[in-house]
């Protein structure tokens, strides 16, 4: 893994939380980097969060805003910044429902500023855009796979979506004008020198005062946590290893309902939390969950290693030692501060009254405000639901995803037109109005790929011209397209030979071109690759739990007289087809390996069928050249290397496992 190091880091907002941990670390770990630093000094920055590295001589400290293009241009020339990590924002969720426009202002404006500067002055070889997991929008209650950084961005308040709109001039600049970004989006971040406008900080001081801890809602909202010092680590690796053009989440799996948190920090002062909690009235569109996947990241080496009671406990040692580190914050304590946000210090609008929010039990209390739960009536906006547009509804893999779709409450159809008549594909599309399309529409053969030797014009028409033509149709209306493909257009070789464990990988080049229908497959999946809204699914040798479907691999070789014994890899349906409308759903794109990680021999399956199915049963084998006497075209054996699918979805079985779960057990006779 090439590792990159930077000479001049310029990094904005490091007075402020995240950022001055990350600067500190730097300056600490790194004294051979000059970093420089830009900060307007708004409400909830503080120059004493760097203290730590105000003495180095590789350290300097600029007042400025990010929005000034003068001051960031003369910025990035004299100190020649070749590495820029953007922090510089407003961050609060609560200050964005009262205040939005100065969100913009800040973090969209800011951030253009910013990139222009970098266009202008072409010496910037990495700019780090820091960004939120807010930017997905409520993740579902049962998800048990958390957003991946290909998800799409469904933002849901004001603040993250000023933050949404950033990152989308951030990858504009990095597409047309070759701007080196990386993005990141990251958990809650908690710990010492954090401005307690924020639930962590504000509980603690609140604690610290003996005065009630405010809970918007019920309390069961669900949040992740992370310590501040993790998180620079996080940043520091990414610094270093991460790729161009790449989005990282920094996020971690614990997570914690916000009445927990609450109860932790009772417990930590030895208060009853019964007595210490109130609810109070809920911010107008409070998500549910934020849930990450975070393997991208950990796979560049990093892991959060500060346990949440570890970190709650120095966070409390901190706030405790430094009762007067931010002045006079009381307003930021309120249930529902709304800050003026000016550069220079802390000001808070007066119109809010002091615990008039609270429930109390008092009975002489004249407002009761009754926490609101999810789905009971609060009217908050849903998530736009999916609707899929499915072709190939007479084949076997469209018609299990359409009794997939029923099972999970999908809204789908089936295509109507041809998928080479273009005219009849916009009016299913017109008709339909899908969010996605799944394409499991195809010529394999009747009952074999040999039927294609003889029928290429047909195989051709469909095969190429048809998926081209639903692709493009697709990519007009801003439509991803599932496409169900192949794994037949490779064949064991010198640089993958049998029994290696050596797959080709979704980079490798078709070399398999033993049968018309392989040629047909390989061909439109070169071209497909013009098309960035195509997420390409290489199925091979299908199996499900349904034994007696014809088309079924495992039926098949059953029923054979002969059978060659051949180690391969294969894909079972019923794992894998979920996770194809799972990866809809994250409107993941590109080429994968659509199969169980390993291969399995035909000996080895029909051994199970034995085991399981039918002691009595018997087969023979025979070999490639004599198999190639009762079939027109050549098979294409290989092994495929699903990792990148894997690390997708860790929960994925190898193939052998996923064969017992799925397909011999369900079927198994006593």
């Amino acid at each position: 893994m090439a590792t990159y190091t930077p000479k001049n880091i310029l990094i904005t907002g490091a007075a402020g939380f995240i950022a001055s941990h990350v600067c500190n670390r730097l300056i600490r770990n790194y004294p051979d980097y000059k970093i420089v630093v830009l900060d307007k000094l708004d409400y909830c920055s503080n120059l004493k969060n760097l203290l730590p590295s105000k003495s180095s001589p590789n350290f300097k400290f600029v007042k400025g805003d990010v929005g000034s293009a003068d001051l960031v241009n003369f910025l990035l020339i004299t100190e020649s910044i070749d590495t820029i990590m953007h922090f510089a924002a407003q961050t609060h969720v609560d200050n964005s429902f009262g205040n939005s426009f100065e969100f913009t202002k800040n973090n969209i404006y800011g951030t253009h500023v910013l990139l222009e500067a970098c266009k202008v002055t072409g010496q910037i070889r990495r700019f780090i855009h820091v960004s939120t997991d807010e930017v997905y929008g409520e993740t579902d209650e049962d998800a048990v796979v958390g957003n991946h950084e290909a998800s799409q961005l469904l933002p849901t308040n004001p603040y993250s979506a000023t933050k949404a709109g950033a990152e989308m001039l951030v990858m504009a600049y990095g597409r047309s004008y070759g701007l080196p970004v990386i993005t990141t989006r990251g958990n809650n971040v908690y710990g010492p020198n954090q401005f307690p406008e924020k639930l962590i900080p504000k509980f603690i001081l609140l604690a610290m005062q003996g005065k009630h801890l405010p809970i918007h809602g019920d309390g069961s909202n669900v949040r992740s946590y992370l310590y501040c010092e993790d998180v620079a680590e996080a940043f520091e690796v990414i610094l270093h290893k991460g790729e161009v053009g790449h989005v990282y989440n920094i996020g971690t799996k614990k997570e914690r309902r916000v009445i927990d948190v609450a109860k932790d920090i009772c417990n930590l002062f030895s208060r009853d939390p019964d007595t210490s909690i109130k609810f109070v009235d809920n911010r107008p569109f409070n998500d549910q969950r934020y849930f990450l996947d975070d393997q991208k990241l950990n796979n560049l080496g990093w892991s959060e290693h500060t346990t949440w009671q570890e970190g709650l406990r120095k966070t409390m040692e901190w706030y405790t030692q430094n009762p007067d580190w931010w002045g006079d914050v009381s307003g930021a304590l309120l249930p529902h501060p709304r800050m003026l946000m000016m550069p220079g210090g802390r000001h808070f609008d007066g119109s809010e009254e002091k615990d008039a929010s609270y429930v109390s039990n008092n009975s002489n209390q004249t407002r009761m405000v009754i926490p609101v739960s999810k789905g009971s009536g609060s009217g908050s906006p849903r998530k736009p639901s999916l609707k899929f547009l499915i072709y190939g509804r007479t084949g076997w893999i469209g018609g299990l995803l359409g009794k997939l779709c029923e099972k999970q409450g999908i809204s789908y159809e089936y295509g109507k037109g041809r998928l080479e008549d273009r005219s009849s594909l916009l009016s299913d599309i017109q008709n339909v109005k899908p969010t996605h399309v799944f394409n499991a529409a195809g010529v394999t053969g009747r009952p074999n790929v040999d039927w294609c030797e003889s029928h290429k014009t047909e195989t051709i028409r469909t095969n190429v011209t048809g998926t081209l033509t639903l692709a493009d149709v697709c990519r007009e209306h801003n439509l991803l397209m599932m496409n169900f493909a192949t794994g037949c257009i490779f064949e064991y070789n010198a640089g993958h030979p049998e029994g290696s464990g050596i797959g080709f990988t979704e980079e490798d080049k078709p070399n398999f071109i033993g049968s018309y229908y392989s040629k047909t497959k390989a061909m439109v999946e070169e071209l497909l690759k013009e098309f960035d809204n195509v997420c390409t699914l290489r199925v091979r040798m299908p199996i499900s739990s349904d034994l007696n479907n014809p088309r079924n691999f495992i039926t098949k070789i059953s029923r054979y007289n002969k059978v060659v014994n051949i180690p391969n890899s294969m894909t079972i349906l019923d794992e894998l087809l979920p996770i194809s409308i799972e990866m809809a759903k994250r409107n993941l794109r590109g080429i994968w390996n659509f199969t169980n990680p390993g291969v399995v021999s035909h000996n080895e399956i029909l051994e199970m069928y034995k085991n399981y199915i039918n002691p009595d049963f018997t087969w023979v084998n025979f070999d490639l050249e004599e198999q190639a006497k009762v079939i027109v075209a050549p098979r294409s054996n290989n092994e495929m290397d699903a990792s990148k699918l894997k690390n997708e979805f860790p929960e994925l079985l190898p193939i052998k496992e996923s064969l017992i779960k799925y397909v011999f057990e369900p079927n198994k006779r006593t």
